[in-house]
């Protein structure tokens, strides 16, 4: 891993950089290469410690602030290390995603159901004259036929569109 440790408004001692380098051998086993760029500084009270990793054409950004140094540097080193692993695990769980959707998509085909009722439609059946249900199923393009109950026979009937798509046909029981 490619180290370089910036060192704003304090001087980045030996020791410093040792920790740093030590510290972020828990990032380096992570990715084959990468590098990181750690910058450090004081403001008031508190020592802030930033580290930017950037690998595999991906960055990431942590910081933190603590009382000591060497405190934000652990924390700043924690928070990196959970960003990677879960980016990690989410692209990981998305190779096994897609890997699962090409199979389902590969072996559909060969397993087709026949003879099964696959779907089932529930429509209002509404007591209408067959020229009202003529009306009502010309008010509906999208739909191509009607069920409906004949008010002139009292039988259940199915008014339904033609091929020629001017005309309707009128399926009624026998008995």
């Amino acid at each position: 891993m490619e180290i370089k440790v910036l060192g704003k408004e304090i001087k980045v001692t030996e020791a410093i950089n040792d920790y740093v380098e030590r510290k972020l051998e828990r990032i380096e086993k992570y990715f084959e290469s990468s590098s990181a760029e750690v910058t450090i500084r004081a403001e008031k009270n508190e020592q802030i410690a930033e580290v930017v990793v950037s690998a595999n054409g991906e960055n990431y950004r942590a910081e933190a602030e603590e009382k000591d140094l060497y405190a934000s540097i652990d924390k700043v080193i924690d928070i990196l290390e959970g960003q990677i692993r879960k980016s990690k695990t989410k692209k990981e769980k998305m190779m096994r995603d897609g890997c699962i959707k090409e199979m389902n998509q590969t072996t559909s085909p060969k397993s087709e159901i026949t003879n099964e009722i696959l779907k089932y439609g529930y429509y209002e059946i509404k007591p209408l004259a067959p020229e009202d249900a003529m009306l009502e199923l010309q008010e509906r393009p999208t739909h191509n036929f009607l069920p409906f109950i004949n008010i002139e026979t009292n039988k259940v009937c199915v008014i339904y569109k033609l091929k020629d798509g001017k005309n309707y046909g009128i399926v009624e029981p026998e008995a």
